[in-house]
């Protein structure tokens, strides 16, 4: 019987997009693929999203690599940020399904300080009635343990669960563990996919 579904933020419920927020901010291709390079495909980003890596050590560390002045990087900080808008039908989907009392929580890589400012700046956050973010506890999806930590805080049963995410690793790490495994390519699919799942509990 499924009854619970854990939702991804990045992707799913906030936009993710790091080719477009360097668009808007390098006008040179060339210095965009650089800066894709260092700063967002680098080990240094999982790090910070792990919690083991703070933002100005980051910008530090990413200067370094690239030449570029601080506070150029800062403000391309400051860019991912803005960038971050909800996804404005999948926060529909969110507010639906809790009003017909379907229990939801939500599983994230992002650092500490970027869901701060989240949760600050958005006001759907009660359609939750659990939260984990992997800055704050030090795990990454897609390891084991992160799910696990999820299921047993909030004391959910994984065969009784679906877990809703963009990225196949994810998906393939939450199959692994009983859970049932949405992934998301657009909300209409999203919705379609669970109303089946909700449905046949």
């Amino acid at each position: 019987m499924v009854k619970n579904v854990i939702f991804d933020l990045g992707g799913v419920v906030i936009e993710w997009n790091p080719d477009r927020i360097l668009a808007s901010y390098y006008a040179d291709p060339e210095l965009r693929t650089i800066m894709k390079t260092a700063l967002f495909l680098h080990p240094d980003w999982l790090q910070l999203d792990r919690g083991t890596l703070s933002e100005a050590d980051l910008l530090v560390r990413a200067a370094g690599r690239t030449g570029r002045p601080a506070a150029e990087l800062s403000g391309l900080f400051d860019a991912v940020r803005e960038s971050l808008h909800t996804k404005i039908e999948t926060v529909a989907l969110l507010e639906k399904l809790s009003a017909r009392g379907v229990p939801l929580y939500c599983l994230s890589n992002m650092s500490s300080d970027i869901f701060a400012y989240l949760r600050q700046r958005h006001s759907f956050w009660g359609v939750f009635r659990g939260i984990v973010i992997s800055g704050d506890i030090k795990m990454m999806k897609p390891e084991r343990e992160i799910f696990e930590l999820l299921l047993e805080r909030y004391g959910l049963v994984a065969a009784e669960t679906v877990f809703v995410d963009d990225n196949a690793p994810n998906i393939e790490a939450a199959r692994q563990l009983g859970i049932h495994p949405v992934w998301f390519k657009d909300v209409g699919q999203c919705e379609f996919e669970l109303e089946e799942l909700l449905a046949s509990s």
